[in-house]
């Protein structure tokens, strides 16, 4: 390990001892990896990459000193919490689609039946035959 790789982990963790004691000088002291980074002078990408280690240990610090929950892990649980009404939202469309579609093959089944078959004549009472007058046919 050289110099200047010891040198910013030296720097990041002084950044840690100060976040947590709510003492930050050069960020906003929110307890985020980039507010860590801006603290640390240290670029966040090589904080991720080069550090990955000191991230994760600063997360475990934020949740062991600190009653807070850190920022990413806030914005994972309300994207959690959203598709879970999502999913729930969809589950109950789906079931009432499913009902639509069994309404409308229901529907369907009645009126293709209708359609095969003429109605039978309803039978005229004895009475009625009698009052009967055939209309003239067209080509008369």
């Amino acid at each position: 390990m050289n110099q200047q790789h010891q040198d910013e982990r030296t720097r990041i963790r002084e950044a840690m001892d100060r976040l947590l004691a709510g003492q930050a000088t050069t960020s906003n002291g929110s307890l985020t990896v980039k507010a860590l980074a801006e603290e640390a002078g240290v670029h966040r990408m090589a904080l991720l990459k080069r550090h990955g280690d000191l991230k994760n240990e600063f997360y475990g610090r934020v949740r062991a000193e600190t009653t807070q929950i850190p920022e990413s892990e806030k914005r994972l649980r309300q994207t959690v919490s959203k598709l879970k009404k999502t999913v729930s939202n969809q589950k109950t469309e789906i079931d009432d689609l499913r009902q639509q579609v069994t309404s409308l093959a229901l529907a369907s089944a009645v009126l293709i039946d209708g359609q095969g078959t003429p109605p039978a004549p309803s039978p005229l009472p004895t009475d009625a035959r009698d009052n009967v007058i055939p209309f003239p046919s067209s080509g008369a």
